[in-house]
């Protein structure tokens, strides 16, 4: 009886160890921390923080820097249809789901990168990108030591575990600032609780955190067991902007309420009026492949000295001893001599004609003197033919503008085009007691109704009564669909039209 007793004891105790080490709280990961005033880049805290340790998901902040750069330098379009290749569809959880040959827009890769943290996506942007995923990879390390990632070495796009393949929560705070400052137009992306990834609706890992910090508004998350439950978290309050990177978390609980405490020690350490030096973004250098070229698709410039300055070819059918027919008319004399110049010569039909230059304008009344004597024997002069083109003589009654009477010009009406359009229009969602709580609901109804209300501008107008929470820069006809919709999600919303 105490034999089995002691048998199920220890098959308890294997069970528990197992749960235990699946769940990541076992044995945790090394822990590392940076915190960093994102205004002057000025670091705050360091913890472990040079360490080399597994990144995990942190990698794809890197892979979707490098996706931001090809679009911008025109290698690539956010429009351009993917096709995924088998290695991208067998990359594991966390994924999009996708198939092999399925075809998918690039920007829905993108969107599935950042915030659900897909694998497949991660791979799929690199090889659509570069090629192959060892040839991004080879990208994404000549990227991060521009930046200024000393420690760091990627071996993949999506953060899995892989031998080599390490970072420092050092590094990755610089990545974050890269990517917060060098491509505000993407940032947004990292703050979405919830997109549309092309085949689905999917959540962004980083919710809990975003809901519960205030003025949080990205990046990203990342977990393995060799990593950990890591994160590079920013967040606004203010004039004050701080990032916090942590590593080696237990559980994403424990891991969120570190990360705020960095973050909540940040803003007391940080001053307010701390001036904005936005770093500097990594000029770019091509790879070069096997003979010194460059990879295809890559921009290279090649400066060349000249060394011979070759003479023109002479033209087809033209002797080279004789001058060249537009240097005989230049030097002509006369007007027959230009004409004897540019005429093919009998003997040599291949000579192409010269185009005659501009003929001078002639009156209609000297029309008839030049025609009268084209009529006269070859032998006979040109001159009175010349001499029959003369100026008309001057009028005899001249009235000069400094005497001529005075006439009263019609008032003319100068109109500046509007470069709008007609995108006169906004919508109101509320009035609120502070800015904070104006922008905060701007955001929270964009990301809301991302479709009707991405193109438009979100501004908080101030004034002694409160905060309106206002989209302008729209239709009548959107501004007013926008509404229904909102209304549909019991948002209160209001039409404002042009002032």
């Amino acid at each position: 009886m105490n034999t089995r007793l002691g048998q199920w004891t220890r098959l308890g105790l294997i069970v528990s160890i197992l749960v235990l080490w699946s769940s990541g709280t076992l044995l945790a990961a090394p822990y590392a921390a940076m915190v960093m005033d994102a205004r002057t880049g000025k670091v705050l805290l360091a913890e472990n923080a040079d360490t080399r340790l597994h990144p995990a998901s942190l990698t794809k902040m890197m892979t979707l820097y490098v996706v931001f750069e090809a679009v911008k330098r025109g290698e690539i379009n956010l429009d351009k249809t993917v096709q995924i290749s088998k290695k991208a569809a067998s990359e594991q959880p966390s994924k999009l789901g996708l198939k092999p040959g399925q075809r998918i827009k690039l920007r829905y890769l993108v969107r599935a990168a950042a915030v659900k943290s897909a694998n497949d996506a991660a791979t799929a942007l690199a090889e659509a990108v570069s090629g192959s995923e060892a040839a991004f990879a080879r990208r994404m390390n000549r990227t991060a030591k521009a930046l200024g990632m000393t420690r760091t070495t990627f071996k993949n796009a999506h953060g899995l575990t892989e031998s080599g393949h390490l970072s420092t929560a050092r590094d990755m705070t610089i990545m974050g600032r890269h990517l917060l400052y060098d491509y505000p137009e993407y940032y947004n992306l990292f703050s979405r609780v919830s997109t549309h990834a092309g085949v689905r609706e999917v959540s962004n890992t980083n919710r809990r955190f975003l809901a519960a910090y205030k003025g949080a508004d990205g990046i990203k998350t990342g977990y393995t067991r060799a990593a950990g439950f890591n994160l590079v978290a920013s967040a606004e309050r203010g004039r004050e902007r701080i990032i916090a990177t942590m590593f080696g978390g237990r559980s994403t609980a424990q891991r969120n309420a570190k990360v705020a405490e960095l973050l909540d020690y940040g803003f007391r350490k940080a001053p307010s009026n701390a001036p904005l030096r936005v770093p500097e973004k990594p000029s770019y250098a091509p790879e070069a492949v096997a003979g010194g070229q460059p990879a295809p698709g890559k921009i290279v410039r090649v400066i060349r000295a000249v060394r011979t300055s070759p003479l023109p070819v002479p033209r087809p059918g033209r002797n080279p001893e004789e001058p060249p027919t537009e240097l005989l008319v230049a030097m002509a004399e006369t007007i027959e001599e230009a004409v004897t110049a540019v005429q093919v010569q009998p003997d040599n039909p291949a000579a192409a004609p010269v185009k005659a230059a501009p003929v001078p304008v002639i009156r209609p009344e000297t029309v008839e003197v030049v025609a009268s004597t084209s009529q006269k024997p070859e032998s006979a002069s040109a001159e009175p033919a010349l001499a029959a083109i003369v100026p008309e003589p001057r009028p005899e009654q001249i009235t000069f503008a400094s005497t001529a009477p005075e006439i009263s010009p019609e008032p003319i009406v100068v109109t500046r085009l509007s470069t709008s359009g007609d995108r006169h229009w906004g919508i109101n969602v509320g009035r609120y007691t502070s800015h904070y709580q104006a922008e905060r609901m701007l955001l929270k109804t964009a990301l809301a109704e991302i479709d009707s209300l991405g193109s438009a501008l979100r501004k908080v107008a101030s004034t002694s009564r409160g905060h309106d929470a206002n989209f302008v820069g729209l239709t009548k006809e959107g501004a007013e669909r926008a509404c229904r919709r909102l209304q549909a999600r019991n948002i209160v919303c209001t039409t404002l039209g042009p002032t």
